[in-house]
């Protein structure tokens, strides 16, 4: 539970310095971060996530189910002994399928509320997020695209009309976007950049260099 509050007080550090973090969670996780009840298409996303697939039958004959981990569980109290009948299978499958969409409830509070994001941002205003909005403030863009790059660089003795920059640019359109991604990291420090690119306040530079002068220099 420490650990999901570290991580809850890096997505607020992440909101507040416009940092985004790198991060890959699922859709129904930012939906309960955003206080939106999950719903039975999120169960079915969690399954696939968790397990592999929806199974084609369910090979159990009591009230358990498989946990995120893999391990049996009761979804009631005592649902171990309980047996599993025909006549008892709807009730099975509500129970069931509410353990698996509250299972996470206690690691997302602690992300959110106790001592993680609330520690740093005021954490009621993120119900007025959809979840996209909230993973967008958190993580940023994954794509990051030659326009975006073109709109947070600084050229220094030289200009954007330059052959030098037109092959640049040319050739950056040609990378793939995690290669895009590794020239961010390599010329910034980070992986993602914000939604928003008027919240880039630190821009990387373009210099142009005198070789025969930087020879020199290293000579001395």
């Amino acid at each position: 539970m420490v650990q999901f509050r570290f991580l809850g007080i890096l997505m607020a550090v992440a909101i507040r310095t416009k940092k985004p973090l790198d991060l890959h969670l699922a859709p129904w996780v930012w939906k309960q971060l955003c206080s939106i009840p999950l719903n039975s298409q999120d169960f079915e996303d969690i399954h696939k996530k968790l397990v592999g697939g929806l199974p084609p039958m369910i090979p159990l004959d009591t009230f358990v189910t498989h946990s995120a981990n893999g391990k049996l569980v009761p979804v009631v109290p005592g649902g171990d002994q309980i047996p599993l009948t025909f006549a008892n299978r709807k009730e099975y499958v509500e129970r069931a399928v509410s353990y698996r969409l509250h299972e996470m409830d206690q690691q997302v509070n602690a992300i959110a509320v106790r001592e993680g994001m609330s520690s740093i941002i005021p954490v009621p205003l993120l119900s007025l997020l959809t979840a996209r909005q909230l993973e967008q403030l958190v993580c940023g863009m994954p794509e990051v695209s030659v326009e975006t790059l073109k709109k947070v660089v600084r050229y220094r003795d030289i200009s954007d009309s330059h052959q030098m920059i037109s092959w640049l640019w040319k050739t950056l359109e040609e990378f793939t976007n995690e290669e895009r991604v590794l020239f961010l990291r390599f010329v910034s420090g980070r992986s993602r950049l914000p939604a928003n690119t008027a919240d880039i306040t630190q821009k990387f530079q373009i210099i142009k260099v005198d070789r025969v002068r930087r020879q020199g220099l290293k000579m001395e």
